[in-house]
C-alpha cells in the first residue's frame, strides 16, 4: 500500500484528454451484447447477464477500497511537512499500533475470540507476505522513484493489480473466465489511463525496473497472505502494520536523518489505523471470500475515491481523462459484480479451523468443548462431497478447473 503515497508525490494530473471512452449495451433476446469502444477501437463481449451481487466478500473488498482511498486527500496534506518514507512509516505503524490496541480492549469480548488466531502452519506464509509487502518492495521503491519519471512511476504503479492477478491465476491456479479478465483488463486500463500525462517524458530504466519489482513483491504479499486468510484477520493486518511501520520509519531515518515532530506523526498515525489498518483487515476478509485476483480488481478502485475526495475536500479541478478512466472503471466492477460461477464440483475431505457458520459446506458433529452459539470457530472436518451451486474461489471453492 505504500504505492499510493509515492503517487501522491510523482503524480501531477493533466486538463488535456487524448482519447475518449463508452460503453454501448444492446439487448437481443436473453442476451446482452457490450460494447467498450476507445479511441476507434470496440471490443465486444457477448453473454446472459445476471444480477448483480454484493457478496459480504465485494463488500469487504469495497469498504477496502474506501478507506484506503480516502487516505490520499488527507496524504497530500502531511505530504507538505513529512517525506513519503516518513509518511508511509507513520501510516503503517499507526495502522498496526491502532489495531493492536483494539485487540487488546476486545479480547475478553466473545466477537474476539470468535477468529482463530495464526496457526503454526500458517507463520511461513504470512512471514513472506511481511517480508515480500512490508520490506523489500518499500526499498525498491524508494530505488525507483530516485531516478524514475513521475508518468512512468504513475503507470507502473498499476502493474501490482495485473501481477497480483497473474501470479494468482498462474501460480496459485485460481480460476478465472473472459468476463473476469475482460472485467480486470478494463479495470487495469482505467487505472492506466487516469495516470498519464501526456507531454511528461517518460522512459524504462533500473529505476522503472525496481517500481516494477516493488509491484511484483505487493502482488506476491497478497497471494501470500490469501493462503492464511482463514486466521483472525485483525491479527494479521496489525502484523502486517507494525513490521511495515518499523521498517519505513527505520528507512526514512536513514534517508532523513532525523524525526519528524512528535504531532505530525500521531495524525499520520490516527491516519493510517483508519485508512490502512481497518482498511487491511477488511482486504484480508475479501481475500478469504474472493481470492485475490477478484480481491485486488475490486481494491483497484481507491485512486478514484481519493481523486473525487479530492474534489470535495481539496477542490481540486479533475483532468478530463478522469472521466473515460471513471467509465472504464465502472464497466470492470459491473463485469465482476455480475459473474456468475456454477459448475458440479468436488470438495476433498480437509479439517482446518476458521470462523463458519453451518451451512451446507459444515455439517459436523460438535465436540463438548466446541462452542457454542455462530458463527463460531473450532477445529473441525469437511467430508468429502460433490454439488453444484454458485461460487468464487473462496476458502473452501479452491479447485482445479479443465
Amino acid at each position: 500500500m505504500l504505492h499510493l503515497v509515492a503517487t501522491e508525490v510523482a503524480v501531477k494530473f493533466s486538463n488535456k484528454a487524448s482519447t475518449l471512452c463508452r460503453v454501448q449495451e444492446v439487448k437481443r433476446g436473453r442476451f446482452t451484447y457490450i460494447a467498450l469502444i476507445a479511441g476507434g477501437l470496440s471490443i465486444s463481449f457477448a453473454k446472459p447477464v445476471k444480477s448483480i451481487h454484493f457478496s459480504v466478500g465485494v463488500r469487504n473488498a469495497l469498504v477496502a477500497a474506501l478507506l484506503f482511498g480516502a487516505s490520499a486527500p488527507f496524504a497530500k496534506i502531511f505530504l507538505r511537512t513529512l517525506s513519503p518514507m516518513d509518511l508511509a512509516g507513520a501510516l503503517y505503524l499507526g495502522s498496526g499500533l491502532g489495531l493492536a490496541l483494539w485487540r487488546r480492549t476486545r479480547r475478553f469480548s466473545l466477537a474476539a475470540r470468535r477468529e482463530p488466531a495464526i496457526g503454526r502452519s500458517d507463520w511461513g506464509w504470512l512471514i513472506g507476505a511481511i517480508f515480500s509487502g512490508g520490506v523489500v518492495a518499500p526499498v525498491l521503491l524508494m530505488i525507483g522513484l530516485a531516478t524514475t519519471p513521475a508518468s512512468s512511476t504513475s503507470l507502473l504503479l498499476n502493474l501490482e493489480s495485473v501481477l497480483t492477478a497473474l501470479v494468482g491465476w498462474f501460480v496459485f491456479h485460481e480460476n478465472f473466465d473472459r468476463r473476469i479478465l475482460l472485467g480486470m483488463v478494463a479495470i487495469v486500463a482505467g487505472g492506466a489511463l487516469l495516470s498519464y500525462h501526456p507531454g511528461e517524458p517518460a522512459g524504462l530504466s533500473w529505476g522503472a525496473v525496481a517500481i516494477a519489482g516493488a509491484c511484483f513483491c505487493w502482488a506476491l504479499d497478497n497471494n501470500l497472505t490469501r493462503k492464511v486468510s482463514a486466521a483472525d484477520p485483525m491479527q494479521i493486518a496489525m502484523l502486517k502494520g507494525l513490521s511495515a511501520g518499523a521498517v519505513n520509519l527505520s528507512l526514512g531515518l536513514i534517508m532523513g536523518g532525523k524525526l519528524p515532530p512528535a504531532n505530525l506523526l500521531a495524525g499520520a498515525a490516527l491516519l493510517g489505523f483508519l485508512s490502512y489498518g481497518v482498511s487491511l483487515t477488511c482486504f484480508v476478509l475479501a481475500l478469504r471470500d474472493l481470492g485475490a485476483a477478484r480481491t485486488g480488481a475490486y481494491f483497484s478502485t481507491a485512486p478514484f475515491i481519493g481523486v473525487i475526495l479530492s474534489l470535495l475536500l481539496l477542490h481540486e479541478v479533475p483532468p478530463l481523462l478522469f472521466w473515460p478512466a471513471l467509465l472504464l472503471m465502472v464497466f470492470g466492477v459491473w463485469m465482476h459484480l455480475t459473474e456468475h460461477h456454477e459448475h458440479d464440483h468436488y470438495h476433498e475431505a480437509v479439517e482446518h479451523d476458521h470462523l463458519h457458520r453451518h451451512d451446507a459446506h459444515h455439517q459436523h458433529e460438535h465436540a463438548p468443548a466446541d462452542p457454542p452459539g455462530e458463527p463460531h470457530s473450532h477445529w473441525h472436518r469437511h467430508q468429502r462431497m460433490f454439488h453444484r451451486h454458485t461460487h468464487a474461489p473462496d476458502l473452501h471453492h479452491r479447485h482445479s478447473h479443465r
